[in-house]
């Protein structure tokens, strides 16, 4: 897999407050690299040293292995970005904004013209391509603002909360937007305060917290790192009585909870037990009519390791 990016030991104060504490982490081609944080981790500051808008204290930085420094006006060209805060010019229209941003790549001609119309169907604003962009709601500002940044075809997308103060259906369409950029070849690095965002559209994570790396992986490399237990919810018919003190012969078995037909059984997650259990109920003659596993969510996962919801 290239490697797009490699940021090693990254550091950063302002004053006396160390606010990235020697970071390593590397960027991949193709993938969805997210962020996550609560306030304050430093995920910001990471963004602005990564888009060349912040110069680090120290730490070293490889654009396709060459030192970021030395290969800057290239790294740039290649480089779309979404900021926080929307940049656009509200007395000119969808069209002529996304043509203005664009043409300072050096986009010229039938190659604009091309890559206007492109990004316009990707924000979903064709039909809207003549308002002015005072007249739009706020997710269609922000999925404008994105179709600016990825209009000349960047090899890398920093996203810094795209999606902030938006309404469901235009975060539905943003995140869709994404993954087909993705597709399309692109490499997206992509910072949130909102989980559903990263099960949706994450193929790895990395969470920061006070200035420092704390995890790093998939979703569900991330979620089997902290489990230590696993929980089968099982549907059950009623006629018999089950009696919960039997399933405790059953090696890995921590809990057993009986609520009506539903019987809910704690085991420690490395033990293959499950189908122990199966066999006690049939042997008793107890029906079953259906199984499920339960795992932690990645709520679960960043509480764990933060101690703090994502929003708190």
């Amino acid at each position: 897999m290239e490697k797009i990016l490699s940021v090693k030991r990254l550091v950063k104060s302002f004053k006396d407050h160390k606010v990235l504490k020697g970071i390593s982490f590397e960027v991949v081609r193709g993938e969805i690299l997210c962020f996550l944080g609560p306030n304050g981790a430093g995920k910001s500051t990471t963004i602005n040293i990564l888009t060349a808008a912040l110069s680090s204290d120290g730490g070293e930085l490889f654009y396709k292995g060459e030192v970021l420094s030395k290969v800057l006006r290239g790294y740039k060209k290649k480089l779309g970005v979404v900021p926080q805060d929307i940049a656009l010019y509200e007395e000119l229209s969808a069209e002529r904004n996304i043509r203005f941003f664009a043409g300072l790549y050096g986009l010229r001609g039938q190659e604009l013209n091309r890559a206007t119309d492109e990004a316009l169907a990707l924000a979903g604003l064709a039909d809207r391509r003549h308002d002015k962009v005072k007249t739009f709601s706020g997710g269609m500002k922000r999925r404008l603002n994105i179709a600016c940044a990825v209009a000349h075809n960047p090899e890398l997308v920093i996203m810094d909360e795209p999606t902030v103060g938006i309404d469901p259906q235009s975060r539905n369409h943003i995140l869709h937007s994404i993954q087909q950029l993705r597709d399309s070849g692109m490499t997206v690095l992509y910072t949130t305060h909102y989980m559903e965002e990263v099960e949706a559209i994450s193929s790895r994570i990395i969470i920061m917290d006070h200035g420092a790396i704390i995890a790093e992986g998939t979703k569900e490399t991330l979620k089997a790192e902290i489990q230590e237990e696993k929980r089968y919810i099982i549907e059950i018919e009623t006629e018999k009585n089950v009696e919960d003190k039997s399933f405790y012969s059953i090696t890995g078995v921590k809990s057993v909870q009986i609520n009506g037909s539903q019987l809910e059984v704690t085991c420690l997650k490395d033990i293959e037990n499950l189908d122990r259990i199966i066999a006690l109920l049939t042997d008793s003659g107890i029906r079953i009519r259906n199984v499920a596993s339960e795992t932690a969510s990645l709520e679960t996962v960043f509480l764990k390791l933060t101690g703090r919801k994502l929003r708190d």
